[in-house]
C-alpha cells in the first residue's frame, strides 16, 4: 500500500507542475521580448509535461495490480486520462514550433492572422483543460489503498476479462 507520507510529496509535486504547465499556458505570451526567453519556457513546460507522464507512468508500476501483470486492468481505467496526456503533450509541441517558427525573425510580428494557428491555439488551450482534469484526478485516484493491495474488485475484473 502506497504510505500516505510518500504520497504526499508525489501529489505536491504533480501539483506543481499543473500549476508551472498553467502559468506556462497563461504568461508566455507576455515573456516573448527574445526568442531565447520564449524558447526556454517552451522547452521547460514540454519537459514538465514529460516528467508529469513518467510521474505517472512510475505510479503505476508501483501498484499491485501491474505488478500482478494485469496491465490491461490498469490500462482500461486510465486510457482517457493517458490519451488526453498524449495528445495535450502533442499539441503543445506542435503550437511551441509553430509559434517560434512565426516569430523566430521578428518577436513582435503579429501572428494571430494565421486560421490555422488560432485552431491549433484554441485546441491546444482546450485540451490544456482536460489534461488538466485528468492529470489530478489520476493523480488523487492512484493514491486510493485499493490499487496497493488484492483485493476482491481486483478479482473480479480479472474473472470479468477472462
Amino acid at each position: 500500500m502506497m504510505l500516505v507520507s510518500r504520497y504526499r510529496p508525489v501529489l505536491l509535486l504533480q501539483y506543481l507542475l499543473i500549476i508551472v504547465d498553467l502559468f506556462m499556458n497563461s504568461f508566455t505570451e507576455l515573456l516573448r521580448f527574445q526568442n531565447v526567453i520564449l524558447l526556454v519556457l517552451y522547452v521547460i513546460q514540454d519537459f514538465c509535461l514529460v516528467f508529469a507522464v513518467i510521474i505517472i507512468f512510475l505510479l503505476f508500476f508501483s501498484t499491485f495490480i501491474f505488478q500482478a501483470g494485469l496491465v490491461s486492468i490498469l490500462v482500461s481505467k486510465f486510457k482517457v486520462a493517458i490519451s488526453v496526456t498524449f495528445i495535450y503533450f502533442g499539441l503543445c509541441v506542435a503550437l511551441h514550433v509553430w509559434t517560434m517558427r512565426l516569430r523566430w525573425d521578428n518577436v513582435d510580428r503579429y501572428i494571430w492572422d494565421n486560421t490555422g494557428y488560432h485552431i491549433l491555439y484554441a485546441c491546444q488551450r482546450i485540451a490544456a483543460v482536460l489534461y488538466y482534469y485528468f492529470y489530478k484526478r489520476t493523480a488523487l485516484k492512484l493514491g486510493e489503498p485499493h490499487f496497493y493491495t488484492d483485493s476482491e474488485w481486483i478479482q473480479k475484473e480479472f474473472e470479468r476479462r477472462r
